[in-house]
């Protein structure tokens, strides 16, 4: 890819510009890009007025302007949808497939049935489902606290143009988000699924942090990671149990998942992407996960 093409300024829709989306649109916007903000009418009425806040020990904290809306008027380069799945199929109404040209649609929702579905509604070359590994809350429209030391992004797309792949992740490589192009997308979707569903099912179950989590209700753990990891293996994913594990020994004790704080916040919870799949793509390859069938049951018994 030539120098000068990673310098170029895109023009990047961000629809859901909360604690990731928001992230991404501040640090694309500072870099000098132009981020059009999709929200409803309050949040896009004050994204216009005060634009973004970003407080990141990372990036550091900073304020940018940004443009906003209700909905996509015009082609962009790419178009980052950061809502949470509960919201997704009314949120798509602010993209319309018409408006966005031959625009790159880039999902960074949990779970892995989501990529399918967009691309019955968008050009199927050109979804490039992304995965992101941070840590980032909005606490209010438009101010976004940036609460790891990292942001870390998997971009990928079956069938998407690989220079188009190369060409944004150097863009947000350059504004911050440490960037990389992955071949297989199904590998990386279910690398997020192995590491994001026992994390976020057990913590939200038990409302517990990680840290008690992973000492009091060890064995449920691991017999949900082992399950996981199966079913990551039967769909061509990676499956590597341990390596979950340590990574959950890794984290700060007081970790908790964005569903949990869902949960404690009453608000819907993505259990049917998350676990709801999982099971799904249990049942399809005749893969056994009891351990999994239960916990998804006891949260939906309990009314989530």
């Amino acid at each position: 890819m030539t120098h000068d093409s990673a310098h170029r300024k895109l023009t990047v829709a961000v629809l859901g510009p909360g604690g990731t989306g928001g992230l991404l649109a501040g640090l694309l916007a500072r870099a000098g890009h132009r981020v059009i903000c999709l929200a409803g009418d309050d949040t896009a009425d004050t994204l216009r007025t005060a634009g973004i806040q970003v407080r990141s020990g990372a990036f550091g904290d900073f304020t940018t302007p940004v443009e906003a809306d209700t909905e996509l008027r015009e082609p962009v380069d790419a178009c980052v949808i950061s809502v949470k799945h509960t919201s997704l199929h009314s949120a798509l109404d602010r993209v319309p497939p018409t408006a966005l040209g031959d625009g790159l649609v880039v999902p960074l929702l949990n779970g892995v049935e989501h990529p399918a579905t967009l691309r019955t509604r968008y050009r199927p070359d050109r979804v490039a489902p992304a995965v992101i590994r941070v840590e980032s809350t909005r606490v209010a429209p438009g101010v976004i606290e940036h609460g790891s030391p990292f942001a870390e992004l998997d971009l990928t797309g079956d069938g998407v143009p690989r220079e188009r792949l190369d060409a944004l992740a150097s863009v947000l490589a350059a504004a911050g988000p440490t960037t990389r192009v992955l071949d297989d997308e199904t590998a990386a979707l279910w690398a997020k699924m192995s590491f994001l569903a026992p994390f976020a099912l057990l913590t939200t179950l038990h409302a517990l942090p990680l840290g008690e989590v992973r000492t009091r209700h060890r064995e449920e753990l691991t017999a949900l990671v082992e399950e996981t990891a199966s079913v990551s293996a039967a769909c061509g994913g990676p499956a590597d149990p341990a390596q979950a594990l340590a990574r959950y020994d890794a984290f700060p004790p007081g970790t908790k998942s964005s569903m949990q704080r869902d949960a404690e916040a009453d608000r819907p919870l993505e259990l049917d992407a998350i676990g709801g799949a999982l099971l799904r793509a249990a049942d399809r390859h005749g893969v056994k996960v009891p351990v999994a069938a239960r916990v998804v049951r006891e949260l939906a018994d309990a009314g989530h």
